[in-house]
């Protein structure tokens, strides 16, 4: 279990997913995607994808996040990206989020590179590029 900054206690990492996914569905965020990560890499346990309709939705889920770690006593999550919102990393020590655009999201494609497909977000690229 890990956690950035100090901590009053402590979520393991399905609580800690639980708390972003719920936060990350109040926000009502597009096409959300969980990744398993625990037999591919030691950087995290899990790795959540969402969408935002604007750069500024975006950047306000972040934001949410953040917020909500801080609020059930988990110290603080480093966000990168808000100030542009285009694509957003918050990482939470034991999850990792990315937040898109959805152009940026389709550009990148970065379920793809952790082997899981997403047949709406290859459908999405190939309209726009």
């Amino acid at each position: 279990m890990a956690t950035i900054g100090t901590a009053k206690t402590t979520l393991n990492p399905s609580e800690m997913l639980s708390l972003i996914q719920s936060t990350l569905a109040e926000d009502k965020a597009e096409d959300i995607v969980t990744i398993e990560l625990t037999d591919k890499t030691s950087i995290a346990d899990h790795m959540i994808i969402a969408t935002g309709s604007s750069s500024r939705r975006v950047a306000s889920m972040a934001e949410h996040i953040v917020e909500a770690i801080k609020a059930a006593g988990q110290g603080r999550a480093a966000a990168e990206g808000k100030e542009q919102g285009d694509w957003v990393l918050v990482d939470t020590g034991d999850v990792i989020v990315h937040l898109f655009r959805s152009e940026v999201r389709a550009f990148y494609n970065i379920e793809e590179m952790w082997g899981v497909e997403n047949p709406a977000l290859k459908q999405q690229a190939a309209r726009l590029y």
